[in-house]
């Protein structure tokens, strides 16, 4: 059974694939048949650079389980940098300090 389960976002970064590395332009999200995994169904992701053409890819195939946790390290990862960034914000902003002006002279 094909389940059309599909989700496509932009991806800025770069993945290594076959030929080495690659800029990455979108994330394909599906749930269907895997090609190489030994499920019945999985969570695909391909990483993928349009301009390159379908070989410019980086490819997984998960259990839901293991997607799952995957999803759940994204979701900790992210919180705990979204906190380092702001501290790193908020420490810039603090040396910065007010402006000195010179003296003419």
């Amino acid at each position: 059974m094909c389940t059309s389960i599909v989700e496509i976002v932009n991806a800025a970064g770069a993945g290594k694939a076959g030929d080495g590395w690659i800029e990455l332009t979108h994330s394909v999200v599906s749930y269907d048949h895997p090609h190489h995994a030994l499920l019945e169904e999985a969570i695909t992701i391909d990483f993928v650079n349009r301009a390159l053409g379908p070989g410019a890819r980086v490819a997984v195939e998960l259990t839901l389980d293991a997607a799952k946790e995957l999803s759940g390290a994204l979701i900790r990862a992210i919180a705990a940098a979204e906190i380092e960034e702001g501290e790193r914000a908020h420490r810039i902003s603090a040396s910065d300090g007010p402006p000195v002006l010179a003296k003419a002279g």
